[in-house]
Parts: C-alpha cells; sequence; structure tokens
C-alpha cells in the first residue's frame, strides 16, 4: 500500500505514526472546519477573480464547498493516513467536486500558509469571546465596586491588617488589574492581524495571485508582508497565552483573598450554596469549589505557555511540526480553560457577600488605624514619622500585652509612650485619638488620589466605566466588521455557485 498523499512515499505511514501524531491532530477537525472552509472559499475566489483557473471549474467548486458547509464537519471521513486536515477536506471536495476540479483549489498555496492563516482566524475568535466575557466581568466588578464604596473592612498586607480600605475600593483595584488584561489581549488582536495565505511554504508563489484579496476576504486588514515570516511564527498566540496566564493568576490572587475572607475564622465574604461543595464525610462542611478552581488555574496556565515556548525553542525560523503545531496545542486548550475562568470569576464575583459588620468590627479591633494615629503626631504633635513610628509602636505593643483592641486604646496610653521614648508627654485631646483609631474616618481622609475615600472609589468606578464602554465598542466594531466580511464571502461564493456559463 502506498501514501494515501504523495507518490514520493512508497509505503503506507506506519500504525504508530497514525496512532500518536495523525490521529490527534484530527480531533481539530471539527473546531477548524468552518475556519478552513472560509480559507478554501476566499482562495476560490481569488483564483476565480485573477483567472488562474477557469471559470465552470470556479463554479464547480464553490457549489461543493456550498455543499461540505451544509453537511458540516461530520460528513468528511477522517482517516490519519491522509496525515491531518487539509488533506482529509481535499479528499471529501475532490470526491464531491471531481477528482480534477478538487484538485485544482490547491493552486498557489501550500498547507503552511493555509494552516498559519487558519490558527489566526481561530484565534480571533477564541480572543474576541474571551474579551466580551471580561468585559461583561468587569462590569460586574465595577457595580460591586460603586455599591459597596463605603463598606468599610480591613485592607491586608502579608495577610496581616495594614490600613483600613473599603470593599468597594478593593473592587475598584481588580477592576483595574481586568483593564489592563483586557489591553494586552486588544494589542495582541492587533499583532495577529495580517493574512498569511499566499505565502505558499515559504516563499511565496510565482503565480499572480492577489494577496490583498484573500486578505479582504477573510477579515484582516493586510496580508503578512513576509511570506517566511508568516509560516514561520506563531508569536501573536504567544502574545494571548502571556496575556492569558497573566491574567489568570491574577484572577487567583483575587480568589486567594476570597478564600481566606470566607473561612469562618475571618468572616469577612459568604458565599451562596450554588458555588459551593460538601465533604463525602464531614457533613457540616462547605468547600469553596469555585475558587479553589480559580486558584490553582495561574498554574495551569503557567504550564501550557512554558511548554509551548519549550516546544518552540531550538526549531529552525520556517516551518516545522515542532514549531507550529506542537507548540499550539496548549494554546487551544489555555483560550478554552481562560473561557471557562472568566465565567465563573464573574460568577464568583457577582455573589461574593460582603459582611459589613464583621468587616467594621474587624478593622475597629485590629490596629489597622495605627498608621493614622502615627500621623496624627506627625501633624499634630510636630514629631519626626520615624519617632512617631516608635511611639505608635510602643501603643500597640501596650494594647497586645493587656488584650486590648486597637478601639480601646485612649490619649493616656499615647502619652505614656511618648513621655517614655521622647521624654515628654503629648497631653492629647481624647476626641482626636478616637477619631483617629476610628476606621470610617481614616478611609473617608484618605482623598488623594488613588486613595480608598468613597469619593475617590466612585470617581475611579466612573473613569474605569467610561474606559469599559470604549473597550466593548471596539469589541463591538471588530465582532461587526468579521461577521460583515464573513457574510460578503458567503454571498460572493454563492453567487460564484449560481453562476451561468
Amino acid at each position: 500500500m502506498e501514501s494515501k498523499v504523495s507518490r514520493r512515499l512508497t509505503q503506507a505511514t506506519a500504525p504508530e505514526v497514525c496512532a500518536h501524531i495523525y490521529a490527534p491532530r484530527l480531533r481539530d477537525f471539527a473546531p477548524g472546519f468552518r475556519y478552513l472552509t472560509d480559507i478554501n472559499a476566499a482562495h476560490l475566489l481569488m483564483l476565480h477573480g485573477t483567472g488562474l483557473i477557469p471559470v465552470d471549474t470556479a463554479t464547480t467548486l464553490a457549489q461543493a464547498l456550498l455543499r461540505m458547509e451544509r453537511e458540516g464537519a461530520d460528513a468528511v471521513p477522517l482517516d490519519p493516513q491522509r496525515e491531518d486536515a487539509y488533506f482529509n477536506y481535499e479528499a471529501r471536495l475532490m470526491e464531491v467536486a471531481g477528482a480534477d476540479a478538487g484538485g485544482r483549489l490547491h493552486v498557489a498555496r501550500s498547507r503552511n500558509d493555509i494552516l498559519s492563516t487558519q490558527d489566526r482566524l481561530r484565534a480571533r475568535d477564541a480572543v474576541l469571546a474571551l474579551l466580551e466575557t471580561l468585559a461583561e466581568t468587569r462590569g460586574v466588578v465595577l457595580r460591586h465596586a460603586a455599591a459597596h464604596a463605603e463598606t468599610v473592612m480591613p485592607g491586608y498586607t502579608h495577610l496581616q491588617a495594614a490600613q483600613p480600605i473599603t470593599y468597594g475600593y478593593y473592587l475598584a483595584g481588580v477592576a483595574q488589574a481586568m483593564q489592563r488584561d483586557m489591553t494586552r489581549l486588544l494589542h495582541a488582536l492587533e499583532t495577529l492581524d495580517a493574512c498569511p495565505l499566499g505565502a505558499g511554504a515559504l516563499a511565496g508563489t510565482a503565480f499572480p495571485i492577489d494577496r490583498a484579496a484573500t486578505a479582504q476576504w477573510l477579515g484582516f486588514s493586510a496580508y503578512a508582508p513576509n511570506s517566511l515570516d508568516a509560516v514561520a511564527s506563531r508569536d501573536f498566540a504567544w502574545e494571548i497565552l502571556s496575556a492569558v496566564t497573566i491574567a489568570t493568576v491574577t484572577w487567583g490572587r483575587v480568589a486567594q483573598d476570597l478564600f481566606v475572607w470566607a473561612t469562618p475564622e475571618f468572616g469577612l465574604i459568604d458565599f451562596p450554596d450554588s458555588v459551593a461543595g460538601t465533604s463525602s464525610i464531614m457533613p457540616q462542611k462547605k468547600n469553596p469549589v469555585a475558587l479553589e478552581y480559580l486558584k490553582g488555574k495561574g498554574g495551569h496556565m503557567l504550564g501550557l505557555l512554558t511548554g509551548s515556548l519549550a516546544a518552540l525553542k531550538g526549531t529552525h525560523f520556517t516551518h516545522s511540526g515542532d514549531g507550529n503545531r506542537e507548540t499550539m496545542r496548549g494554546f487551544w486548550e489555555a483560550m478554552t480553560e481562560a473561557q471557562r475562568c472568566v465565567e465563573v470569576l464573574r460568577l464568583v464575583l457577582e455573589h461574593a457577600t460582603p459582611q459589613p459588620d464583621t468587616m467594621l468590627n474587624r478593622a475597629r479591633r485590629d490596629f489597622s488605624t495605627a498608621t493614622d494615629l502615627a500621623d496624627m503626631l506627625v501633624r499634630d504633635a510636630g514629631m519626626s514619622f520615624r519617632e512617631a513610628h516608635h511611639v505608635v509602636g510602643a501603643v500597640v505593643r501596650e494594647a497586645l500585652d493587656r488584650h486590648l483592641p486597637a478601639c480601646e486604646i485612649d490619649s493616656t496610653m499615647v502619652d505614656r509612650a511618648a513621655l517614655t521614648h521622647t521624654g515628654r508627654a503629648l497631653k492629647l485631646d481624647p476626641m482626636v485619638v478616637a477619631q483617629c483609631l476610628d476606621p470610617t474616618h481614616s478611609v473617608a481622609a484618605r482623598t488623594a488620589a488613588g486613595g480608598p475615600a468613597p469619593t475617590q472609589v466612585r470617581a475611579q468606578v466612573e473613569t474605569q466605566q467610561a474606559t469599559l464602554t470604549q473597550h466593548q465598542t471596539t469589541l463591538a466594531t471588530q465582532r461587526k466588521a468579521v461577521a460583515a466580511r464573513r457574510a460578503d464571502l458567503q454571498r460572493a461564493l454563492e453567487e460564484l455557485a449560481s453562476a451561468k456559463h
């Protein structure tokens, strides 16, 4: 038995090669079918427009492509002996259109530029879908940030009480990070916006093709200017995968916060039972499964990114199976996982319920206002900040030794510490000390740009909402443009199929 795709190869492909290399590649046939059909349609219209194939052949091929599109991917028999998606598609096309007509569609192109174009088309749709879901999630976060601009809670560094903030301020920070996630992905869309079709195997073609036409039919703004680079490079995918990895690591960090805050020991956040699991043995358990999923995915994405780049390292700057196929396997998995992650993140942040009384009480008792007390000593008692830091540290130490919460620190304790460390009593107004230790006052006073004061949080939300609206408009415009070009492609193919000669 000879090779089914080449007379150069005089033996059938080994069963192990079919089972372990070609058959796994064919699992992507169905997801890539639509894109391969569009690529074939665009190439056919270009060949017809430039007169590179006979008119009657072009009509026959148009009719065959439309039939295959109607029948769908399941109607194409998949045979690993034919190596990959393209040869299996072509075999079916030659059955439908006839061997001569079906064999003419491959003029002036290669599997290399076809695969590169298919990867870009599929990646474009995946990124647009991810961006749309991410935009929806940002909208949820911003809405809750505005609603909780005055919900005071402790802010943490090193998982230790640091300074009072609000839950809305925290969410506004999360939304800011998500804005950068979207910006990185939008830039990646610009990077992939160049059509490789017509690059051939690596050196273009001697046929007088019109690459601008195929680029336009497929919704690209231009064609890739260097044919070697067009088939050698998938760096648009690494840019996307890097952006997705950064995003999922950030989402995992947010999940880590919520994971801790939802424990009974903290009690700052609660979740409905619909996003929780339970134990097979302990009936009291309410396990934060959605948060654990998000926490783990950053590591998963990092592995996919590292694996893809490791497969690329050491390959030649041209087309190869390891450089352009093995490296992309992790990319498609990552895009699927990222879409799932952002949907789970939206669910979690939509339903996370802050516990305002617990939050405020914790902030009152946990010394997170100590910095405000030190600031007051600088402002009202003329101390250097380092001196004030020492005095307040001594006050906190006394409170801890006496098992007093922060809200029970008084001016006497401050005077005592000041006298010990500076040699002078301050005789502070008890009301001023109490005000410094009030977390609600602390938050309200932090009106400097970027601070947690409710007025600042609402301003941040308003600014971010405007940027989100811009991003959503950009996405809608791109979606509309892609859909319009595909509609034009379909209409032109149908017109060619119905042409009379």
